[in-house]
């Protein structure tokens, strides 16, 4: 599967637009900051990039970041602009043709972001296999990826490496391709539908219970929207499977809970984050406008007062008292399916 994938990355595609369905490729609802940074980025960058959306989470000036399957480096070069010369930005890729486009403009992208030396690097190397580089344990404040997980023939195996290079208090913060049921074994072995990023994808469920035993225990669902694939023959064969381009973070912290239990704590937005002045968006079901007192989980207490974004909170109650699960806490599919609604439920939901 790996000589599968390096062929249809580094040989069948030669741009995006040699792509055959709608699953990468779509920068919706892109913030005016990211686009000013994207339009300084090399034409010939941004001509490989397959991914499925900008990853880009908040509070990234100083952060040390990897990126796994960086492709053409795009997504690197637009987040080493956000870290700054005190961060940086490590790209990890298997695929020979899309390392060598992102190596050859380092100079150029330093340049055009004004520092002094890059704080770009890309290293060869199979994203399941992380202990094969030079990458130290509890190096990473965050790890990003953009459609990448639902090509790798072991999902566990990246994420347990993940988990292994995070920081405490660290995230995982990426975008993948997730279906509402199994994907059959015959479709997961059809080289054109695992390239367009479809048949490799993980059921979400499934994906949801892999992410806790790897060590996340409360994954949090931010962004999601239905593939409508757009190519009648890679339909036909699809059987009716639905699939959904979604972002989801990981939080590595210790001993969170499994559900979401109600303390009575609450926390306040005090403002200050670029680009998030009237609220936070930690993920779908949390929105937390600025300055106004928002009752919160144990476990969301957590990633706001044991992470980067500690400073921008106020933080009221503690775990002394203890009142049961707070309401809706479901488990139906959690993406919108452009329906009705009546489908959906919250995936974490306080």
């Amino acid at each position: 599967m790996h000589e599968q994938v390096k062929d249809y990355y580094g040989k069948t595609l030669q741009s995006s637009d040699d792509l055959q369905s709608n699953a990468c490729c779509t920068d919706t609802n892109m913030p005016a900051h990211l686009k000013a940074i994207l339009a300084k980025i090399h034409p010939q960058v941004s001509s490989r990039y397959y991914g499925c959306g900008l990853i880009a989470p908040e509070a990234l000036e100083g952060m040390h970041i990897l990126d796994l399957g960086s492709g053409s480096g795009r997504d690197c070069y637009v987040l080493s602009a956000l870290v700054g010369p005190k961060g940086s930005v490590t790209g990890v890729d298997m695929t020979p043709e899309q390392l060598s486009v992102a190596r050859e403009y380092i100079d150029y992208h330093r340049q055009q972001f004004g520092f002094d030396q890059s704080n770009v690097a890309f290293f060869e190397g199979y994203i399941e296999k992380l202990d094969a580089l030079p990458l130290g344990e509890n190096q990473f404040d965050i790890i990003i990826s953009n459609c990448v997980i639902n090509l790798s023939p072991d999902k566990e195996a990246v994420l347990k490496q993940a988990h292994r290079l995070l920081k405490s208090g660290g995230e995982m913060y990426f975008s993948d391709v997730y279906s509402d049921r199994r994907v059959p074994t015959h479709l997961t072995n059809d080289a054109q539908l695992h390239g367009e990023c479809l048949s490799g994808a993980l059921y979400w469920n499934d994906f949801i219970n892999l992410a806790k035993g790897c060590g996340f225990a409360d994954p949090r669902l931010v962004e999601d929207r239905p593939l409508t694939i757009d190519n009648p023959e890679i339909e036909s064969k699809l059987q009716g499977i639905r699939f959904f381009s979604a972002t989801y973070r990981l939080f590595k912290i210790n001993d969170l809970e499994p559900a979401c239990e109600d303390y009575g704590q609450s926390v306040i937005y005090n403002g200050g984050l670029p680009y998030s002045k009237d609220a936070f968006l930690l993920d779908k079901h949390h929105i937390i406008k600025t300055g106004e007192v928002f009752p919160v989980c144990g476990n969301t207490y957590r990633m706001l007062s044991e992470t980067r974004f500690k400073p921008f909170f106020q933080f009221n109650g503690n775990t002394v008292e203890h009142y049961g699960l707070f309401e809706g806490c479901g488990s139906a599919l959690p993406f919108d399916t452009g329906s009705t609604g009546a489908e959906t439920s919250t995936n974490s939901c306080c």
